[in-house]
């Protein structure tokens, strides 16, 4: 969070953005957010796909609203 701080602050005019946005980018790969997949079960990535698009269509289709 200290670096989303950062960013926020370099926004206003209180630091190089650029190196912020580096810690963001920093932080989120150590954390496992970006990067790699870090997990190896054998079951596809869906990450970043439409439910609609997936096996879970059926269900994603019954949720309320």
């Amino acid at each position: 969070m200290d670096a989303r701080r950062a960013v926020k602050d370099a926004k206003c005019g209180n630091g190089d953005l650029n190196v912020a946005r580096a810690r963001v980018e920093s932080a989120k790969v150590a954390l496992g957010e970006r990067g790699p997949v870090w997990w190896d079960d054998g079951s596809p990535d869906l990450n970043r796909y439409l439910a609609k698009n997936t096996p879970y269509a059926e269900w994603a289709a019954g949720l309320e609203r």
